[in-house]
């Protein structure tokens, strides 16, 4: 378990899948996300099942409130290599009623404290797409730097979007 100020990261149980299937499957949600072909709740199941165990690769950690005990989303930590020490994040918060409590900052900033502490990383990169607002204001309260803009690579209702490449180096996060 990796503790913030409000929440704690903690792997995931199979148990849980069917929150993670609701939360995939909500348009809310998933608004600025990359969306994947629709699964079933027992492919959901089965993918959680045989997942691989966390490693330096890949960590995928449950987002769980502190003060209730309460899931509320994921984050990860991709495509780590100790090579470059360089990693991809991911997160979203699926619980709606959770939204704007701070809880995706203190996530967010709580995964790079591990990937910097504990992975010895020395960059973290994202895309976000460039109308997400909320994110962006996440990512650059931690610290986040706007690197590079992809050109009309995300597709939502009809309409073709920009994308941020943002980076955070060891010794930038702010908080």
């Amino acid at each position: 378990m990796v503790l913030g100020e409000s929440i704690e990261l903690r792997a995931l149980d199979p148990s849980e899948a069917e929150r993670v299937w609701r939360w995939n499957h909500d348009p809310d949600v998933f608004r600025w996300m990359q969306e994947n072909y629709p699964q079933s709740l027992a492919q959901v199941r089965k993918r959680l099942e045989e997942r691989a165990t966390n490693a330096y690769g890949e960590v995928l950690l449950g987002i769980q409130v502190r003060e209730d005990g309460e899931l509320i989303g994921l984050v990860r930590l991709r495509d780590a290599e100790p090579e470059t020490g360089c990693a991809e994040l991911d997160i979203y918060i699926g619980e709606k009623a959770y939204w704007g409590r701070g809880h995706a900052t203190d996530a967010v900033r709580t995964v790079c404290r591990y990937g910097f502490d504990k992975m010895r990383l020395h960059k973290i990169s994202l895309t976000v797409v460039t109308d997400n607002h909320p994110a962006r204001h996440v990512y650059e309260k931690v610290g986040f730097v706007e690197e590079g803009r992809l050109r009309q690579v995300f597709r939502r209702d009809g309409r073709w979007y920009d994308m941020f490449t943002m980076g955070l180096l060891e010794g930038e996060l702010r908080g």
